[in-house]
C-alpha cells in the first residue's frame, strides 16, 4: 500500500490509541518530533518504534529540528547543548571541519533513538534589518560562508546515518516578520535574490531533501507564499536553482498561512510541493490536512525513494567520547 505524501506530528511522549489507529489508516510517509515528544532516551526510542510500527516500515523517516542553539529539541540533561549556527560562521580556518564534527555527533545522538532525518542545515542568508527568526541560526552573512558550512553540516549528518533537510528554500533571510506568527513579504528584486538568497541552495542541489519557505517574494509571485506558489516552486526552485530532490512544506499550521487546513495542503500540492508537513499533533487539523493530501506518487515518490536510498544506517565510524572532547576543545580554542 502506498504512503500518503505527508509528515505528521504527535501530541506527547507516547501514542494514544486514537493516534495509532489514525496513523495506521492514513499511512503518512513519515513523522516529526518536537520537545513535547522528548523524554529520556529510552522513551524516545520507544516512541520512534511505535510510530514505525504503525506504518510497518522500518525505514520510515522520523524527523526533528536539531540545529543547535535555540532550535534544539533534544538537549540537556540527556544530550549535549550544541552551539547555534552563527558560532561556526565566526570561527576561522577550520570552521567547516568543526561544523562537520558537531553535525556528526548530533547524528549519533539522533540515530541512537531512531531519528533518521534532521531539518538542517539552515541555508538562509540574513539581511540587515530582517527579523531575528533566522538570526543566529544562520551560519554567516555571506552566501559563500552559508554554503560552505551548510555543506559541512549536511555531510556530518549523512556520515552518521541521518538525512539532512536544507531550509528554507528559496530563502528566508530577508523576512521582516516571523512566519510562525505572520506572512513575511520580501520586495527584493530578482537580481538581488539570485545574487544572495538563492546561491547557497544552488550550491547544495545534490542534497536529498529541502523545506520550503512561507514567504511571499513579490518579484516572483506577489500573491502567494513560496510554499503555495507554482511560480516559486517550478520556475525558481526546480528551474533557476535546479533542485530535483524531495521538497516538503514548512509546517502548514504556521500562521503565515491562512484558510482551512485542507485548502492549505491542496494549494501546496497544486504548486508542485512533494510532501506536506503538519507538526502540532492536533487531531482535527491533521484530519483536514489528510483530506487535501494525495498518495505519494509520480515524481514525488521517485524523489522520496531517492532520498531514503541515501540513508547509510551503518554510518561513518566514530569514537564518540574522543570526538566530543575534540569538538569541545576546538570550540574553546576558537572562542
Amino acid at each position: 500500500m502506498s504512503s500518503r505524501a505527508l509528515i505528521l506530528g504527535c501530541a506527547g511522549k507516547t501514542l494514544s490509541a486514537e493516534e495509532a489507529a489514525f496513523f495506521r489508516d492514513v499511512r503518512p510517509w513519515g513523522f516529526i518530533l518536537f520537545k513535547r515528544n522528548i523524554g529520556a532516551p529510552d522513551e524516545v526510542r520507544a516512541l520512534t518504534r511505535s510510530l514505525r510500527d504503525c506504518l510497518g516500515r522500518a525505514e520510515a523517516p522520523i524527523l526533528i529540528d536539531q540545529e543547535g542553539g535555540r532550535v534544539q529539541r533534544m538537549g540537556p540533561p540527556h544530550w549535549p547543548a550544541y552551539p547555534a549556527g552563527r558560532r561556526f560562521g565566526r570561527l576561522e580556518g577550520a570552521a567547516a571541519a568543526i561544523a562537520r564534527l558537531g553535525a556528526r555527533l548530533m547524528a549519533h545522538d539522533l540515530a541512537e533513538v531512531g531519528i533518521n532525518v534532521d531539518c538542517a542545515p539552515v541555508l538562509d542568508v540574513p539581511a540587515p534589518g530582517s527579523h531575528d527568526i533566522i538570526g543566529d541560526r544562520a551560519y554567516g552573512s555571506s552566501p559563500d560562508t552559508v554554503a560552505e558550512i551548510g555543506r559541512a553540516v549536511a555531510e556530518g549528518l549523512m556520515a552518521g546515518g541521518v538525512l539532512p533537510v536544507m531550509k528554507h528554500m528559496p530563502g528566508h533571510g530577508r523576512a521582516a516578520c516571523d512566519s510562525h506568527h505572520g506572512l513575511p513579504v520580501v520586495d527584493a528584486g530578482l537580481d538581488a535574490l539570485e545574487a544572495d538568497d538563492f546561491r547557497p541552495f544552488r550550491a547544495l542541489t545534490d542534497l536529498p531533501m529541502a523545506m520550503s519557505a512561507h514567504v511571499v517574494f513579490t518579484a516572483i509571485d506577489p500573491e502567494r507564499p513560496a510554499t503555495q506558489s507554482a511560480a516559486v516552486v517550478e520556475t525558481i526552485i526546480r528551474g533557476a536553482i535546479g533542485y530535483d530532490g524531495l521538497l516538503m512544506t514548512d509546517d502548514l499550521s504556521m500562521h503565515a498561512l491562512t484558510g482551512p487546513f485542507r485548502a492549505r495542503a491542496e494549494a501546496a500540492f497544486a504548486a508542485g510541493i512533494d510532501v506536506a508537513l503538519h507538526c502540532n499533533g492536533d487531531m482535527a487539523e491533521m484530519r483536514a490536512v489528510v483530506e487535501g493530501t494525495p498518495a505519494l506518487a509520480g515524481d514525488a515518490a521517485r524523489r522520496a525513494a531517492a532520498a531514503l536510498a541515501r540513508l547509510d544506517a551503518a554510518g561513518e565510524g566514530i569514537d564518540v567520547p574522543e570526538a566530543r572532547a575534540r569538538f569541545a576543545a576546538a570550540l574553546a580554542a576558537a572562542a
